[in-house]
């Protein structure tokens, strides 16, 4: 859906749908005078059992005298203060305006009346409010031609009315930007991979340079002179050449240490020689959704000017199965000089970290390093699809990260790194395997992974079962959920701005 968003002061002007916000007191915005009809509203409340305090919404259509065709009535509901951290309390605001853009229909001019009070709604609520509008309204229907829905593309023009409108479109600002990011994240996730090769990805990272983002772009041949065997490795069954991109943010102060995110962006994973079953096997499409994610809130901390000098890697390959593709039984040379034996070329994605990991600590030494990767289907076995898994070598960052996910409901669970586990790694032929066997699969793969960061502090989210084929929610309608977006821009913007 096209959204043309805009906020003023609260004024009686025609729409086709009139959206009125009730406050958690239920108390009505000033604007309900406008309906003209106290007692159809008080009825129509009635019937739908309508609660301020737990939330909920009633609609009908507007009395005759009314400038409205529609309206409806919605309540964000109170915030349980026990049930996250306080910034949580305005994801009922979110979720609101998720639910408000789902309703919208085929209205075209729609006018949102927030003040509940004679000083207007707080800002930040009524910010998050059109944030979680935006969010909601976001589809992938480009490809769809004779199926397309009726009145897609008509751009529905949406008022948010409040006293404070100035305040609350300056708390928008900022969460526009995040939601570009979150859109970017999406829209690439749910790219199909024809369209959406190693190449083409690594140009819409350059294209984030037109907000101030420096970008490098690696290709084979300098990757080769690099010693990034691991991650040549996966790509030599594929016509399509590999990339690194490599996006730099100096937002923060000069001579400070960055902080850095890596994502794995195998833009099509068959598994290679150890191929996967064919059924599902058009979800790979999805298995860059950590790239996507690290791509996704590069733009957002560019997009809102943060005060953080950032570093954002991207290990783009393809994984595919040909007479050049890499052999189980192969052994190959890491940039970080330990060697690799391939039991199982479908544990491709460890193979890219490791290299990009090892190369962004070696270069830019950061304070620490964030890897988000669609890694292991043994992640879905742990958690479904409700939380991404949290391996890490320090505790403050999981900390860090774990409130970051209540916050904005990108949640994750931490499981254990212990030297027990990293003992089903290691191979009789090489430093050690890229797989540790079919049990503690998610755990092996992390302890794969920690082999290659060092002493520096380091945190790998293992994000198969969120970033793609997601459940729908009131802010997420589309099979992408660009996860992982808004939890590392929370992450940063709580602890790492000066």
């Amino acid at each position: 859906m096209k959204i043309d968003l805009s906020f003023a002061k609260p004024s009686k002007v025609a729409c086709d749908l009139a959206v009125f916000v009730v406050g958690e007191t239920g108390a009505y915005p000033n604007s309900i005078e406008l309906v003209g009809d106290a007692d159809l509203i008080a009825k129509a409340a009635d019937i739908a059992d309508f609660s301020a305090t737990k939330g909920g919404s009633f609609s009908f259509i507007a009395p005759s005298a009314s400038p409205f065709g529609k309206v409806l009535i919605i309540a964000p509901g109170r915030a349980d203060p026990e049930k996250g951290p306080a910034k949580a309390a305005s994801n009922i605001w979110l979720n609101a305006g998720g639910k408000v853009c789902a309703k919208i229909g085929s209205s075209e001019k729609v006018h949102i009346f927030t003040d509940v009070d004679t000083d207007g709604s707080d800002a930040e609520n009524v910010a998050q409010f059109a944030f979680g509008l935006i969010l909601r309204a976001y589809d992938f229907d480009e490809y769809k031609t004779i199926t397309k829905k009726d009145g897609a593309d008509k751009l529905r023009k949406v008022k948010i009315l409040a006293s404070n409108y100035l305040a609350v479109k300056k708390e928008f600002n900022s969460r526009q930007a995040i939601a570009d990011g979150v859109c970017l994240a999406r829209r690439l996730v749910n790219e199909p991979a024809n369209t959406l090769g190693p190449v083409e990805f690594a140009n819409e990272a350059k294209a984030l340079e037109e907000l101030g983002i420096k970008t490098e772009i690696l290709t084979e041949k300098q990757m080769s002179k690099l010693g990034m065997n691991a991650l040549l490795g996966v790509s030599l069954g594929s016509e399509r050449p590999p990339r690194m991109a490599i996006m730099t943010w100096n937002g923060g102060k000069k001579g400070d240490d960055p902080i850095a995110f890596v994502g794995k962006g195998v833009v099509f994973d068959t598994g290679g020689i150890s191929l996967k079953p064919g059924g599902g096997m058009e979800d790979m499409k999805g298995d860059m959704g950590g790239a996507a994610a690290v791509i996704g809130v590069m733009k957002a901390l560019a997009g809102r000017k943060a005060k953080a000098n950032v570093i954002g890697i991207l290990g783009l390959v393809e994984n595919m199965p040909d007479g050049k593709a890499q052999r189980p039984g192969d052994i190959v040379t890491s940039m970080s000089g330990q060697t690799i034996e391939i039991i199982n070329t479908d544990a491709e994605g460890r193979l890219v970290l490791c290299d990009a990991l090892f190369y962004c600590n070696e270069r830019f030494k950061p304070k620490f390093m964030i890897n988000l990767a669609t890694l292991t289907g043994a992640v879905l076995v742990a958690l479904g699809q409700q939380h991404a898994g949290l391996f890490s070598n320090n505790d403050e960052l999981s900390e860090q990260i774990t409130q970051s996910g209540l916050t904005t409901r990108e949640r994750v669970w931490r499981l254990p790194i212990d030297k027990e586990y990293d003992k089903m790694i290691d191979s009789r032929f090489a430093d050690m395997k890229n797989t540790g066997g079919r049990f503690a699969g998610s755990i092996t793969a992390a302890q794969f992974l920690h082999r290659f960061v060092g002493d520096t502090p380091w945190a790998h989210l293992d994000v198969a079962g969120t970033a793609m084929n997601s459940p729908k929610t009131d802010i997420s309608n589309t099979w992408a959920s660009g996860f992982g977006v808004r939890l590392l821009n929370d992450l940063v913007e709580t602890h790492y701005e000066t």
